[in-house]
């Protein structure tokens, strides 16, 4: 999943920076070199076979990650490869199965092409990655998002068809309240409990039949689940996001819309400290052992895994918005940070949608029929279909 991806990445990094060797690799890279050309920064890899590899970006600091195939790295990396907008280069072993190369860049960034060119005349495989400078916003749609490939591209040019390598995604849908706790009530006695788990279902459906997603619900009847557990199922799936759907109420009746949350910066801070003393330490960072590690780098982990959560998240909802504003009625201020507990899973990009106000007559009636929630429900297809594939150029 992206989150506990990301975890390991960090260990990698604080642990193990610099130029690793695995024994079992069958490929090597043999040099790395970079230039500019007409507005792009191309680095190239010489490699001894082919590979297979996916890309995506990451914020604070602005970076674009590589994951290849099991590599053996008899490289080093100097100022001169510190060219156009790379600032830095690093690379190393990610898991057993993938090596992976990390470019810190000069601000904003976004990945033009990246593919895998065969042997000809001398040369032999080589990998050829091009960036660019972009701005934020852009580069905030493309947060995470990773393109993958498994077959060399020849001397094309073509960009890489996004896709994930042989996996589904896991998203865990969340209907809010349930059981006991029936949420907001409508002002025709509609109950949030009732139309979240609709919503729920109604999005399930489509994200199955698309063929490219794993969904779980973290409740698929009536009953009551509390906080915690919500976000224990998303992180017992290792789930690539997690959204949450709510539906609002507010005195003034005249309100209605969409929005979108996600977790505060003070409340994740908060939520650091806490977790670095009451979860299992070994668990909280996917399965890598850091009991031998110093209470100070262990704090760093989980820090720095929440604030790339955090970015990860912050990039989902820059998605989901606007897809939900093609389709229906959104907050002036749609985008909004609170402290919901079903946001704090410190490895999983969480939202949580409010799709509307139930003590708004229209937006009540709308949420209360499959028909009237449909462009709501395509609106998160597509905004899930987004994040994943992101905006190539």
């Amino acid at each position: 999943m992206l989150g506990r991806a990301i975890i390991a990445v960090l260990v990698s990094v604080i642990m193990h920076s610099g130029s690793v060797t695995d024994a079992t690799a069958k490929t090597a890279v043999t040099a790395v070199r970079t230039g500019e050309h007409v507005g792009l920064t191309r680095l190239v890899l010489d490699l001894t076979n082919k590979v297979e590899f996916h890309t995506f970006t990451l914020a604070n600091p602005y970076r674009v990650v590589v994951d290849l195939s099991p590599l053996e790295w008899k490289i080093s990396t100097g100022e001169e490869n510190r060219r156009g907008v790379i600032s830095d280069l690093r690379f190393g072993h990610f898991e057993r199965k993938t090596s992976r190369m990390v470019i810190e860049a000069h601000g904003p960034v976004e990945v033009k092409r990246a593919f895998l060119l065969p042997p000809q005349g001398t040369w032999g495989y080589r990998f050829v990655l091009d960036l660019a400078h972009v701005d934020e916003a852009s580069f905030v749609n493309s947060i995470g998002a990773p393109r993958s490939l498994s077959k060399p591209l020849g001397n094309s040019t073509q960009s890489v068809v996004p896709r994930r390598s042989g996996q589904k995604w896991v998203i865990v849908l969340d209907p809010g309240h349930g059981g006991a706790d029936p949420g907001t009530i409508g002002m025709t006695g509609v109950f949030e409990k009732s139309v979240t788990l609709a919503a729920a279902r109604d999005l399930e459906k489509i994200l199955v039949k698309s063929g490219r997603y794993d969904v779980i619900l973290t409740r698929n009847s009536d009953k009551f689940l509390r906080l915690r557990d919500r976000v224990a199922i998303a992180r017992d799936a290792a789930a690539d996001v997690f959204v949450s759907l709510h539906a609002d109420a507010i005195k003034k009746r005249n309100i209605r819309g969409a929005s979108v949350y996600t977790l505060s910066e003070k409340a994740s801070d908060a939520e650091a400290a806490a977790l670095a003393a009451k979860e299992n330490k070994a668990d909280l960072i996917g399965g890598v052992q850091l009991d031998g590690e110093s209470e100070e780098v262990t704090s760093i982990l989980i820090d720095l895994v929440q604030r790339e959560t955090m970015n990860l998240s912050a990039g989902f909802a820059n998605v989901v918005l606007p897809e939900l504003g093609k389709r229906v009625r959104t907050l002036r201020n749609g985008r909004r940070f609170a402290g919901f507990a079903v946001l704090k899973a410190p490895d999983v990009p969480s939202v949580l949608v409010e799709m509307g106000y139930l003590s708004n007559s229209r937006d009540e009636r709308l949420l209360s029929s499959s028909k009237g929630r449909r462009p709501i429900i395509e609106a998160l297809a597509r905004a899930i279909d987004r994040f994943f594939a992101g905006k190539r150029g």
